[in-house]
């Protein structure tokens, strides 16, 4: 992927949307919830602070994350639709 976010935003592929239940029975895509998963593509700089040091960035390329449901920015790279948002919307990483 060509592309690399700015500041503190990173970039997720999030996980595919469940298509079954747990019981076997098929979801219809109109009832799809929207993903809140995702693997983490690429990390921005970080935060400036008062001295402008970019601070750390709390994940890293790879790790497993959840974000909110209705933050960041879909956009479509390359044919692969990924998710573009600040670190703050990210809630935990998977360990």
């Amino acid at each position: 992927m060509n592309l690399k976010p700015l500041g503190d935003r990173v970039i997720i592929k999030p996980d595919e949307a469940e298509t079954t239940t747990a019981s076997g029975l098929y979801i219809a895509s109109e009832a799809k919830e929207k993903p809140t998963t995702g693997v983490v593509l690429a990390v921005g700089d970080g935060k400036l602070d008062k001295d402008g040091k970019h601070l750390p960035m709390p994940v890293e390329v790879g790790d497993k994350v959840i974000y909110g449901k209705f933050g960041g920015t879909e956009v479509t790279v390359d044919g692969e639709d990924v998710l573009i948002l600040r670190a703050d919307d990210l809630y935990a990483v998977f360990a």
